[in-house]
């Protein structure tokens, strides 16, 4: 068995606390030795192939759409509001970051560090834009 993604991995993961969007220090790569021996238990590793696990997340995350498919936008941006549909949201979001974070497993990729060279490359492809020179109000034009 392949070691988690190496030593980055153990960067913290964005998690609901008591509010939203809160963060709790949560430790990726503690995550994937347990999602790895909850497989290894049950013997499904030999099921987690990178094919499957990405069939698997896109099934999870199209679930999680489901959930927000005939919402309005308003609707939408207050599910969090009804205990049952924040829970549903929340097991949906679980699924996809498990299956997510197997994916990168099974793959040797460290999910922390991939997204962090993407946010440089994508802040270097979409910079901010610059601010206008202002006008010389001395000027003729």
């Amino acid at each position: 068995m392949r070691e988690p993604c190496g030593s980055p991995c153990g960067k913290a993961l964005s998690v609901a606390g008591d509010r939203p969007g809160a963060v709790t220090d949560i430790d990726v790569a503690e995550l994937q030795r347990r999602l790895a021996a909850f497989a290894a238990a049950r013997d499904w590793g030999q099921y987690h192939t990178p094919k499957n696990l990405a069939a698997a997340l896109s099934v999870e995350a199209s679930e999680l759409l489901e959930i927000f498919q005939w919402l309005t936008p308003e609707q939408s941006a207050g599910i969090m509001a009804n205990p049952e549909s924040a829970h549903r949201v929340a097991d949906e979001v679980a699924d996809v970051l498990a299956y997510l974070l197997q994916f990168c497993e099974a793959l040797g990729i460290d999910p922390t560090a991939a997204l962090a060279a993407k946010l440089e490359r994508n802040e270097k492809r979409f910079p901010l834009p610059s601010a206008p020179e202002p006008h010389d109000r001395h000027s003729s034009e």
